[in-house]
């Protein structure tokens, strides 16, 4: 007998979509998956059909739920339960005009892990707002939030990382709050809110931090404190920043990439800036101020591999022979290579 072909195995596990009878006015496809299509969810799509689209009932398979661009401006855990929200994994809430949510708001949905709020005009989350779904991706981006506690976060499950998007809200501060479950936050994006100083994110596992488009004027040196597994941290765009102070990134031993670019009032950067990073393979300072670093400043980045600079100016780190020696043989060095659109930029110009 001939052995059972490796292709075949490949087109029984298949995914495979096909649309289904639903709600007047939205859509619903099906993916089937698994052996035989043994297994299937079900995608609604009840975006832009107006306010009285809720509450809306699902297929009992439903794993993502669209109720984008709909003018809702209350919803709550009666809206958001019943049959087919158990299975609920991705719920879209954006370009809506809801004003508030409460801590129970989402108590139903058990097994959420992607929940979009961008673009409506929630003026402030409560403690426990998201307490009882094991978010993954949760995105709060142009809000009018004033205010922000890490407490809003906490969460009930263990295990899984939460990614938020708190971008272009008018959020003042943040702040630790009452004591509580911590969250498991790996991905918080604040750009665009009207923060002026960030304090007290110590305790959260975060991989990625954006902070955008912030009326931040100074990066202080506490800012950062007990971020040790951050990767990514992007402070662009800001025209009120003007300083940062030293070794203010100096727990961050796991940064991988770090961006500056967009900060035209952003004119120095100490070599102690730098201190700690020792992870840091990438800086954006496209289109920044700093026209230059100190000259030592490598002695802080030993894993770095490449800057972007001034307008076009892109440097790739790589190791340069010098002559041959007849004692210590051929010396090699690591330095700069910078090059913009014309051709080769002098790495002493810039660093």
């Amino acid at each position: 007998m001939e052995p059972f072909p490796w292709y075949g195995v490949l087109l029984l596990t298949s995914i495979v979509a096909a649309s289904k009878p639903c709600f007047p006015g939205c859509s619903c496809e099906v993916e089937s998956f698994g052996l035989f299509d043994s297994f299937s969810l079900t995608k609604v799509d009840c975006s832009g059909v107006g306010s009285h689209i809720v509450p809306v009932s699902l297929p009992l398979d439903t794993s993502y739920l669209d109720l984008s661009s709909n003018k809702l401006e209350n919803v709550n855990e009666s809206v958001l339960s019943g049959p087919g929200y158990t299975t609920l994994i991705n719920l879209d809430l954006s370009y809506n005009q809801i004003v508030k949510i409460s801590s129970t708001t989402f108590s139903k949905l058990r097994y959420l892990e992607s929940l979009d709020l961008s673009h409506n005009r929630l003026e402030a989350l409560p403690d426990h707002s998201f307490f009882y779904s094991p978010l993954v991706d949760l995105d709060l981006s142009f809000n009018n939030l004033l205010d922000i506690k890490v407490s809003a976060f906490a969460s009930k499950s263990n295990g899984k990382a939460i990614n938020i998007d708190l971008s272009n809200n008018l959020i003042g501060s943040i702040s630790r709050g009452s004591d509580g479950p911590l969250p498991n936050i790996r991905s918080l994006n604040l750009s665009g809110n009207k923060i002026r100083s960030v304090q007290n994110l110590h305790g959260i596992p975060l991989r990625y931090l954006n902070l955008d488009k912030n009326p931040i004027s100074k990066i202080e040196e506490h800012n950062f404190l007990g971020l040790t597994g951050l990767t990514h941290l992007s402070l662009t765009n800001m025209e009120d920043l003007r300083e940062i102070a030293p070794r203010s990134f100096k727990e961050l031993s796991s940064l991988q990439v770090l961006d500056f670019s967009n900060n035209p009032n952003l004119k120095m950067l100490s070599k102690d800036v730098f201190f700690g990073l020792n992870s840091l393979q990438e800086v954006n300072l496209l289109n920044s101020g700093v026209a230059s670093l100190p000259k030592d400043t490598l002695q802080y980045l030993p894993a770095m591999k490449s800057i972007t600079w001034g307008k076009d100016i892109h440097c790739i780190k790589t190791m340069k022979e010098s002559q041959f020696h007849l004692k210590d043989g051929l010396v090699r060095r690591e330095v700069l290579v910078c090059r913009n659109n014309l051709g080769a930029v002098s790495a002493e110009d810039v660093l």
